[in-house]
Order: structure tokens, then sequence, then C-alpha cells
């Protein structure tokens, strides 16, 4: 089977870029099982192999696809009434047929359509034309003297190809909204390390499992994706020890956040990586107001990037079901113990630095 791929921001860019972004994607579709030919050619992108749907929908840097068959410009005719019977044509309904030429040609793209529009009347008189909501659509892509037909195109994962940003490291419960935050980042060319603060004395070992499936579902758009996997309870008990001791309880989910952000930038200069991400959706819940923000930013040197920051909660399930990471993201698995009833949403960044000194994290 043959399928025409289209990009859409790599063909915005610099020649050089260009070349580059279109060369990973290449690499990365020929890593697709079942792939046994992939090539370039005057902005798209033609993959050869079967049963391939699955792995393109997942190809960020792909916007589109389609299944389609090639004939040369002497057999057009002759080839789109077969092609069109058995897509169904014959039976009747309204249809459209589009066409797209490159190079020079004695027509131009309406006047094809037109040529092969009437064909397709003559032949199947059941049919009537509708450009605005046809039942069924021909694509007809004329390439010089090749051409190349279709009747769907199936949308990719869009973006651009993952990696040509380099890498980030991203906090990752295993929840709803890191998953989508960490596949956002994806969509935007980093390749991203997942870490997991394993906080399972306060929450019980499902929250550690469920992350390593949700895990597991990235790696489908991910190939290699990493899941590490760090200790965090003995430090979240020692927080609270600490805090109760003092009637400062509130602050529990700051120190214990801002900790977080030490690790991941630990990690990020374990693995080269230049940014750190989260899934925090500004005032969602109480470390994520403004405030807030602000004392957990001022422990990291790196560029916190939080793709999330501007939606509400129904826009991140919207995205968790079309990733494929809501079902298992939403399964239950317990809130954290540790968490005070009320947490603060306004902490000074001064008062958390004495705290910090006296538990000797300064």
């Amino acid at each position: 089977m043959l399928y025409l791929l289209r990009y859409g921001e790599i063909a915005l860019k610099s020649e050089g870029v260009r070349r580059r972004w279109e060369g990973t994607l290449l690499r990365q579709l020929r890593a697709l099982p079942g792939v046994e030919r992939a090539w370039g050619e005057r902005g798209r992108i033609w993959v050869e192999g079967e049963g391939l749907e699955e792995g393109l929908r997942r190809v960020f840097g792909v916007v589109s696809f389609s299944p389609c068959e090639r004939c040369s410009l002497e057999e057009l005719e002759e080839r789109v009434v077969d092609f069109c019977r058995r897509k169904g044509f014959d039976g009747g309904g309204t249809f459209a047929v589009r066409v797209r030429r490159t190079g020079k040609h004695p027509f131009t793209s309406p006047q094809k359509a037109a040529e092969l529009g009437s064909l397709l009347l003559r032949t199947f008189p059941g049919l009537r034309v509708d450009l605005d909501r046809p039942e069924r659509e021909l694509f007809v892509e004329i390439r010089g003297g090749e051409c190349y037909l279709f009747s769907e195109v199936v949308r990719g994962a869009g973006g651009i190809p993952l990696g040509v940003e380099g890498r980030v490291v991203s906090l990752f419960s295993g929840g709803i909204d890191s998953p989508v935050a960490s596949w956002l980042m994806m969509k935007r060319g980093c390749e991203t390390v997942l870490l997991h603060l394993d906080v399972s004395s306060f929450q019980g070992p499902e929250a550690r499992r469920r992350a390593e499936r949700v895990a597991g579902i990235l790696s489908r758009y991910h190939p290699g994706l990493e899941l590490v996997v760090r200790e965090h309870g003995g430090f979240l008990r020692r927080v609270r020890e600490f805090l109760e001791g003092r009637g400062e309880e509130r602050y529990t989910c700051l120190l214990c956040k801002r900790q977080m952000y030490r690790e991941g930038q630990r990690l990020a200069e374990e693995r080269g990586a230049q940014a750190l991400v989260t899934g925090e959706s500004l005032g969602q819940v109480a470390s994520q107001t403004l405030a807030n923000l602000r004392v957990l930013d001022q422990v990291c040197s790196l560029p916190v990037l939080r793709p999330l920051v501007g939606m509400d909660k129904v826009e991140i399930e919207g995205l968790a079901r079309g990733i494929g990471t809501w079902e298992e993201s939403s399964r239950e698995v317990g809130g954290c113990r540790a968490a005070p009833s009320r947490p603060s949403t306004a902490a000074r960044l001064e008062r958390i630095l004495e705290l910090e000194e006296e538990m000797g994290l300064a």
C-alpha cells in the first residue's frame, strides 16, 4: 500500500531547517513496523508498507495522510473510473472531485476536476455534484506525469518531528494533566524523559502502577520513551513532620513540589535536558495559583514549561481522550494523605525560603 503524507510547519522553515526536519521525520517513519520504503518529494512524503494506519496517526510532524493509488497521466481517466467504482461511486449520491497539481500542464486544476467530474457523471448516472457537502470525494494529485488517487484524508498527530527541539524532563504523576502536558511537548518536537516521584507511602502502590501504564500509552507516540521513578515519600514524611511541629502544615504541598522541581532539574542535568515540564493549569488547585507558581519557579534555574497553563479541565480531559490516556489516567488511585486540609494559596517566598533553610534545603 502506498500512502501520501502531508506536513505543515516543516514547509514554512528555511531550506536548511526544512531539509533537516524532513530527514528526521523520514528516519522516524522508516522505523515504523511494516514500513518498506519512505521518501520525500517536493513538499510531500511517500511511504510504502502494509497495515500502517495506526502507526502513521502517531508520528509527530504528519498532519494528515491518505492511502492512495498511483498511475500515469495517460492512464488517469481509466483508473479514475475503476477507482471510483471500487469506492462505491456507482451507488449514486453526491460527489466532488478535488484536483491539485505540481508542475507544468496544458490544463488548470479546476479544468481537470471538471473534466473528471463529467466523466464520472456519464459513467455513473446516479451521481450528483455537490462541492460543499458531498457524500463522496475523489482527490487527485498530479505531479508532473504521475497521478495519485485517494478518497480519504486521515488526520495525523500534527506538530513537528520528535526531537528536533531538544530534550525535556516532565514531572509525571500519570493522572490526567501530566500525560497531556508531556504529549503536547512531544508534539512540539521535544524528546521527553518522564520523572515519576513515588509517594506510595502516602498514596498506595497503585499510583506508581498507573504512571507505568500511562507511560506505556505515550510510548506509542514516542518510541523509547523513558520513565524514571524516584522515591519521594521519605522527603514528604520529613516535610510533614517538620511543618506540623510549627503549625504550618499549609505549606506542605509547596515544599513537596519545590523538591520535585529540584529532582527534575537534577535529572535534566543527568540527561542533558534543557527544560522542565509540568501539568500545572493556572488556578486549578492551591499550588497552582499565580502567587504559588512564582514560588515554585524560584527553585529551578531551568525554564519551566506549562503547556496546560491556560486550559480548563474540560479542555484537558478532551485532549486526554483524543490521545488515548484518559481511561488509565482517570482511574482512582487515592489522594495524597499528606495534603493539608487548608493549603496555602498565596505563600510568601521569603517564608518558604526560611522554612527550607531550617530544614537544610537552602
